[in-house]
């Protein structure tokens, strides 16, 4: 079987279609389009809100949002994604495949880095080794593992050098990849931040310091222009982008705002276009006072507790069952928050690459009935009104998780006279606490890296590298093993269920809910698209004259 695909869009394929017959694509072109008779302002300059100074603008040294919504925009993969997380083509014009396991990219013609210099296959091979190298420990090490990338797993575990990475490139322009196992979102997959292609003489020349304004050069839309730390960030148009006769914003600034409030103050001031978010408090008030200005939909991401299982008491399953079923959700989505939000009963969200899932029997419960069940369990690991437990509950500075923290600590105590004391750390702080495992319980959150189950899922996978509980159980790892061999699709709904079964039944992570996406956006803003995984891409926004 061979997949041939030029310049223009990419439905995703379909698991049977994909192991079975001959898939032609239909092209179109995904890029900023100003409608006719829109008449465009004369400054084409966006101000966003980010939420958080970003770890890093390395893409290996990064793992959320808070650094991959600039990273879209500075830089470019192999392909990219459209708002309902379909593959596109980006630095790769065409590919092909014969079995599915060893794929051909062609680089588009002429593509060069923002200071001219020719994008090449090799930059994309050392990005990749770079990537999966243990020494360069990023978060996302074992995502090539996950995408199935031949000897990625040896190589993450130590076995093999990072330069033994199926990867490998056949002329300047040509780049083979070859996984060990056909993989049906395979090209999902390829569009993630962390694997486009960073400048291998770049980073040779500067080191630690090829991330500085003046150093970094880029290959998206956008190249960095300044950097005033928990200030701003900007990014001015990179006339030297593949695509940039789409391009229409000219510059594009970042704000590290954490506070909901004060994003929404500099909003109604006219000094941001486009919010991080929007506070559960002022959600109703915004709403009447805004109307279509507050853009809501739903996209692929859990908000979640997750317990460091390698520590006591969080190592004995019934406290950490516990503490899962004491916690009312559906307060915490409708309450607390409000905005649409849904309790969460399982880790990855329903219709996540077409998959529904079934809620556990815990689900059907009244809350009285599922605290009477985490008293009685509780008990039995040793705890109650003679030794009560007590904890630290990690949560990175904002006035949201602050509020659901209050809210989480509130129902543990009044329901099973727990004690969560509550401790909050920036950004960045909380992100080096939970990889060092020095916590106890942590706030955190997935958002899809690309649009099926396996993305929430791999999460919690013995070894993963994202997997800050340390949570390790076989029949877990075999649910996802028999997801991955399985070739039709109720097979693979089966194994994700029962992979799902496992996290309700052993709770590393306490899910509490599945998000929605809620921003404000000025109404002169033109091109914004709500996203299934979340990314606004600037390239695609324009400023329409008011």
């Amino acid at each position: 079987m061979t997949i041939r695909k030029t310049y223009g869009s990419f439905k995703k394929i379909p698991l049977a279609l994909l192991l079975s017959t001959t898939f032609m694509a239909s092209y179109t072109t995904y890029a900023a389009t100003v409608p006719a008779g829109v008449e465009l302002a004369a400054k084409q300059e966006i101000t966003r809100n980010n939420g958080s100074e970003p770890a890093s603008l390395d893409p290996h040294k990064v793992e959320s949002d808070v650094e991959f919504n600039i990273l879209s925009d500075l830089f470019a993969g192999l392909v990219t994604t459209d708002s309902k997380g379909d593959a596109q083509p980006s630095l790769a014009g065409s590919w092909e495949t014969k079995d599915n396991k060893t794929w051909v990219f062609h680089l588009r013609p002429g593509i060069v880095w923002s200071d001219g210099s020719p994008i090449t296959a090799q930059d994309v091979v050392f990005s990749w080794q770079r990537l999966i190298d243990p020494k360069t420990a990023s978060p996302y090490e074992s995502y090539l593992g996950s995408m199935h990338v031949l000897n990625a797993a040896d190589i993450i575990d130590g076995k093999k050098p990072a330069d033994q990475l199926g990867i490998k490139a056949l002329d300047k322009q040509t780049l083979e990849i070859t996984l060990d196992q056909p993989l049906s979102y395979f090209l999902g997959m390829l569009a993630h931040p962390s694997l486009s292609p960073i400048s291998q003489v770049d980073v040779e020349k500067y080191g630690d310091k090829w991330t500085q304004p003046g150093n970094l050069v880029s290959s998206g839309p956008f190249k960095l222009d300044t950097w005033t730390v928990n200030e701003r960030i900007t990014a001015v148009r990179n006339p030297n982008y593949w695509d940039n006769s789409h391009t229409v914003i000219n510059k594009v600034t970042y704000l590290p705002i954490a506070s909901g409030t004060a994003d929404v103050n500099r909003y109604k001031a006219g000094e941001i276009d486009i919010t991080y978010t929007v506070p559960s408090p002022l959600f109703a008030s915004l709403k009447k006072e805004l109307g279509s200005q507050v853009h809501v939909s739903p996209y692929l991401a859990v908000y979640y507790y997750a317990m460091n299982t390698q520590k006591p008491p969080f190592n004995d399953v019934r406290v950490r069952k516990a503490l899962n079923l004491a916690i009312d959700k559906s307060i915490i989505a409708d309450k607390v928050l409000g905005q649409g939000q849904t309790p969460a009963w399982h880790l990855s969200p329903d219709n996540t690459g077409g998959f529904t899932f079934a809620k556990p029997k815990e689900a059907s419960l009244t809350q009285e009935q599922r605290n009477a069940e985490a008293k009685k369990l509780l008990t039995e690991a040793g705890f109650g009104p003679d030794h009560p437990l007590k904890f630290n509950l990690l949560y990175n500075t904002s006035e949201s998780h602050q509020r659901i923290a209050i809210a989480a600590a509130s129902m543990w105590k009044k329901n099973l006279g727990v004690d969560a004391v509550l401790q909050n750390q920036e950004w960045k702080t909380m992100l080096d606490t939970m990889h060092q495992g020095t916590y106890e319980v942590v706030r955190y959150a997935w958002i899809a890296d690309y649009n099926e189950p396996s993305t929430f899922l791999n999460t919690l996978r013995t070894g993963n590298s994202e997997n800050t509980p340390k949570f390790s159980n076989a029949a877990y790892d075999q649910a996802l093993n028999d997801a991955l061999k399985a070739t039709d699709k109720a097979d693979v709904g089966k194994a994700y269920q029962q992979a799902e079964q496992v996290l309700t039944e052993q709770s590393p992570v306490i899910p509490l809910y599945h998000y929605v996406s809620a921003r404000l956006v000025k109404p002169y803003v033109g091109g914004f698209n709500d996203s299934l995984l979340n990314y606004i891409y600037t390239k695609d926004l324009y400023v329409i004259k008011h």
